[in-house]
This record gives structure tokens, C-alpha cells and sequence, in this order.
């Protein structure tokens, strides 16, 4: 069962074989819509990060990043932690 955490009434623009299960909407304005996505494909999660563009009357995928385990999201939270006081 799809369980959004984000009340909005369009739904990510994913195709099958991926299935949606979560996702949180971070910014969708100016055409352009991102959002952090739990996915499922071939019975394994992982969660995705997607940026699109709404092209005419559809939204077309510009970018993805996939996350793939607790592991990978360690050593990414670790390195933008290192790096975020660079942006103040």
C-alpha cells in the first residue's frame, strides 16, 4: 500500500518496474519538482533522490540518486557534514 508522507495529490512520476512506497516532496515550484522517494524494484528498497522538469504537461526525470544502504547514507551524511559550514 502506497503511504505518502507528503498531502499533495500528485504522485511522484515513477514507472514500473520501480514502486513507489514513501516519499516527501522538498521543492516543486518554477517547474521543477524535487523529492526524496522510497522505492521497490525486484523486491529490494532503496531510496532515491530525484529532481524533474515539467516538460509541457509532464514532469521528465533530470536526475536520480539512489541510496542503497544505511553504509552509503553514513559515509554521505559524513562528507556533507564536513562540508556544510562552507555555505553559511
Amino acid at each position: 500500500m502506497e503511504r505518502k508522507t507528503h498531502h499533495q495529490e500528485e504522485k511522484p512520476p515513477i514507472i514500473a518496474p520501480l514502486k513507489v512506497l514513501e516519499y516527501k516532496t522538498i521543492n516543486k515550484r518554477f517547474g521543477w519538482w524535487s523529492a526524496v522517494v522510497m522505492v521497490e524494484s525486484w523486491g529490494r528498497k532503496q531510496i532515491c533522490l530525484y529532481l524533474w522538469q515539467k516538460k509541457g504537461d509532464r514532469w521528465a526525470r533530470k536526475q536520480k540518486f539512489a541510496i542503497h544502504s544505511q553504509e552509503d547514507w553514513g559515509l554521505i551524511t559524513d562528507a556533507v557534514e564536513a562540508l556544510i559550514s562552507e555555505l553559511s
